[in-house]
């Protein structure tokens, strides 16, 4: 399975008046494990947008199972989920920095539309970039 990590760390605008990340940035931070592995893959969302494409999001779902705080260290893991066929799928898990505990884990589905905004199969450009990195999983980036 594909799998790409990153980090990023949390800021203290992205904390409630609790000091606890609000969670409405999970789905942020989401975006950002799946534009990063994109990136590692050799290819972005830029550029598949310059192609005529596009991947909106038809759905997301977040499960929260831990707080984290002002200044900690997110380790953000994103795979793509091979068995979804109408469009494009990303899972997500977000842990602690050393990996050991999970924050946050959910999904994101998106749909592909060319230009003139008809809905898709993900083009084969995309799905040959995905299909080469199969095998192997990329290094942690860091995010500021």
């Amino acid at each position: 399975m594909l799998k790409h990590k990153t980090t990023c760390r949390v800021r203290y605008s992205d904390t409630d008046k609790m000091g606890f990340v609000y969670n409405a940035n999970y789905f942020r931070w989401f975006e950002v494990g799946r534009s990063e592995m994109l990136r590692a893959m050799g290819i972005s969302y830029k550029s598949v947008e310059s192609k005529g494409f596009y991947l909106p999001v038809s759905e997301m779902y977040c499960k929260f199972n831990s707080p984290s705080q002002y200044d900690d260290i997110l380790l953000i893991e994103t795979s793509i989920d091979k068995r979804y066929r109408a469009g494009m799928k990303f899972d997500y898990q977000i842990f602690s920095q050393n990996g050991d505990k999970l924050l946050a884990s959910g999904y994101t589905k998106h749909a592909c539309m060319d230009s003139s905004g008809h809905v898709v199969r993900p083009p084969k450009f995309l799905m040959d970039v995905i299909s080469a990195h199969s095998d192997g999983s990329a290094s942690p980036k860091s995010q500021g």
